[in-house]
């Protein structure tokens, strides 16, 4: 390789994937923006900066999640489409038994805490969409 060729590859960046966020179509905003706000302690950064909006980013801790306005949009139930049910978001964290103390009597909760024959200790809700957040923690045993 010749030194021009070789001085190209040593500059070039490599591409890496920093994140990602789901993205929920819903119906109204404004009131699922509320919801994450009142319920799970979710920042919210809609648009435009006043209603009615058409977009929002929900942030908590590191975590994106994505709203999308479409009108009349009502998330199609497809929990028994699949044994064990289907996930919209799942949730890597830490403390997650604390905060499934915290929702517990509150939340529409799926699913309650409990350890996975994986070792990861999970809980499922559901929003006011429909939608099924699932908080996952490894718990190393002592």
């Amino acid at each position: 390789m010749d030194q021009k060729v070789a001085k190209q590859e040593a500059n070039r960046t490599v591409a890496k994937l920093e994140s990602s966020a789901a993205c929920f179509p819903v119906a109204d905003v404004g009131a699922t923006i509320r919801w994450y706000e009142e319920q799970l302690g979710f920042k919210s950064f809609p648009f435009p900066q006043n209603p009615p909006y058409v977009f929002g980013i929900l942030q908590r801790d590191g975590i994106e999640i994505f709203l999308q306005l479409v009108d009349n949009y009502q998330k199609p139930d497809l929990s028994k489409s699949r044994g064990g049910g289907v996930w919209d978001v799942y949730i890597r964290m830490r403390g997650v038994k604390d905060l499934y103390n915290d929702v517990k009597d509150k939340l529409e909760i799926v699913m309650p805490l409990r350890k996975q024959p994986y070792g990861d200790w999970e809980f499922e809700v559901k929003d006011q969409n429909g939608y099924v957040l699932v908080f996952s923690e490894f718990i190393r045993a002592d």
